[in-house]
């Protein structure tokens, strides 16, 4: 670079601070000085990026939404729901753009020495959106919503070990369990956490849409969009626009569409094919997050043929990830190994030999089996993931080489939450990350949570489970937990082929923090409340 390009790069990196040029014209400057557009973007990422303003309308394009949403928390299962739940509810934890663990609704938290009690204190300053505060006996109720044997929440099995919660005070909440749980203030971040209006009778106001977040719903539609504005008694920090509009988009190109001719400022997923393509153009960025999130493909354990071990093993041995990885997310993946627990988890077990693609071993399997030449249907829809049909097609030309035929059905996007996963006996899913294995397991794989999506059953594995949960020693529980790992891959009933980064995109005048949280898209479903636009 010359001395007069290093100069001018100066000179718009300063104006840049001052808030005097915008995002879209540091970028192009910097492309006249000689820059790439990746090299001008981890500029401004690092160095140039100018203060947080207030102002505007935030129009942001959600992947997944269905007409039959609901604002129970208990049915939270959608992006839409997931997204507008962090836009217009709060939580009592928060997963910070560096991973850390944070505050929403309480202010502080601690612990008894077994863990078996935590004691949460609560922000005094928050309200809901219809101007009643936020006390303790709205939490109470909230988490109650979850718990009992009337509860019909996918997040009962969560709380199973919690044996009493109640308000010590207008702003203390009390959780008392039947065991040590060191996670517990992490497990408050689960998105069908969210905190509600209590009613006299001790249930919560749902229906309304009444919560104590960023924003307030003014009007709205499931499938459809809703439109919000900024509370002003909201307890927190940013809440930098004064409305945000959440527009379901399940169709990736139109979604797309809308991104480049600018009807949306973000959308919460990018169509990795054009990925790149995207990248090269000034007025769009792209984020690529690598995160704990998991495509997964669910066979019901209790149905044949998946009742069969052997065939689950053939069928996990029928699938070339790295192919996988290579030509439908291009690259913008870690690759999985049939257990639920990512590298950007704790614990993580990173002895355990890679299961890789070999047809021949899982032949040998299906004779073993008595299923030689098996035929069994996939279900899959657009909307799971970006490329997830077209990944299902691949994984069926990979098992032809093991004598195995699959039938790729394609599913309506619409209902596919609702009348597709957990209900049809092979499927394709897409899971966002949670922050430790025991939220995952206790969620997905113990014996009795609602969303055991494959209909697993291993009393081993549900023993080393609740052992973990309150174990306080970190190498005895990291032992337990990858036990738990090679159970759930010689056992169990799914196929993980990998872990999906996080690839979203927004207009190049959109401004975000320098860590984007790896929770979920769009800086942990917070993007409406983090990030702002610049001049």
């Amino acid at each position: 670079m010359t001395k007069k390009n290093q100069e001018l790069i100066e000179r718009i990196v300063e104006g840049a601070k001052k808030g005097q040029i915008s995002r879209r014209d540091f970028m192009n400057y910097s492309a006249a000085a000689g820059l790439t557009v990746a090299g001008a973007t981890g500029l401004w990422t690092k160095q140039a990026k100018a203060a947080p303003q207030a102002g505007g309308t935030f129009r942001w394009g959600i992947h997944d939404g269905n007409t039959g949403d609901t604002h129970d928390p208990g049915t939270y299962v959608t992006r839409t729901m997931i997204f507008l739940a962090h836009t217009h509810r709060s939580y009592l934890t928060m997963i910070n753009g560096d991973g850390s663990l944070g505050p929403d609704l309480a202010d502080s938290w601690e612990a008894n020495e077994e863990a078996s009690q935590w004691t949460f204190t609560l922000n005094s300053n928050a309200s809901f959106h219809s101007g009643r505060p936020v006390t303790a006996n709205d939490v109470v109720a909230s988490f109650n919503h979850h718990r009992g044997d009337a509860s019909t929440s996918a997040a009962k099995a969560l709380l199973s070990d919690v044996t009493d919660i109640t308000a010590d005070g207008e702003n203390t909440v009390v959780f008392s369990l039947s065991g040590g749980n060191a996670d517990l203030p992490w497990l408050m971040t689960d998105y069908h956490f969210a905190i509600c209006p209590a009613n006299d009778d001790g249930t919560i106001d749902w229906k309304s849409g009444d919560g104590s977040g960023p924003y307030a719903i003014d009007s709205g539609e499931f499938g459809v969009q809703f439109s919000l504005t900024k509370h002003e008694g909201w307890h927190g920090e940013g809440a930098w626009f004064d409305k945000v509009e959440i527009l379901t988009l399940n169709d990736p190109n139109a979604r797309q569409t809308a991104l480049v001719t600018g009807d949306v400022d973000a959308v919460s997923q990018v169509d990795v094919k054009t990925m790149a393509l995207l990248e090269r153009d000034p007025n769009i960025q792209v984020f690529n997050i690598p995160s704990a999130g998991a495509i997964t493909l669910p066979m019901h354990c209790d149905t044949a043929p998946f009742d069969n071990v052997d065939v689950r093993n053939a069928l996990k041995l029928s699938i070339n990830r790295d192919e996988v990885i290579e030509k439908i997310m291009y690259g913008a993946a870690t690759k999985g190994n049939d257990f639920h627990h990512s590298p950007a988890q704790p614990y993580w077990p990173d002895d355990i030999p890679q299961r890789d693609y070999d047809p021949d071993q899982a032949k040998s399997l299906l004779q073993k089996a008595g299923m030689e030449n098996l035929t069994v249907n996939l279900s899959t829809a657009d909307s799971v993931t970006a490329g997830a049909v077209d990944m299902a097609v691949l994984y069926a030309e990979h098992a032809k080489a093991a004598g195995i035929t699959i039938n790729v059905v394609r599913e309506p996007n619409d209902g596919y939450y609702s009348d597709v996963w957990l209900v049809k006996p092979w499927t394709l899913v897409s899971w966002g990350a949670r922050p430790t294995p025991d939220v995952m397991y206790t969620l997905a794989y113990k014996n009795d949570a609602a969303w055991n999506e494959s209909r697993w059953q291993n009393e081993r594995f549900n023993e080393l489970l609740l052992q973990a949960k309150a174990e306080l020693d970190e190498s005895l529980r990291a032992e337990m937990y990858r036990e738990m790992a090679m159970l759930a891959r010689d056992d169990g009933g799914t196929v993980i082929p990998f872990f999906n980064n996080f690839v979203y995109g927004a207009r190049a005048n959109v401004g975000t923090p320098d860590e984007l949280a790896a929770s979920w898209e769009s800086d942990g479903a917070r993007a409406a409340s983090r990030w702002w636009f610049e001049s």
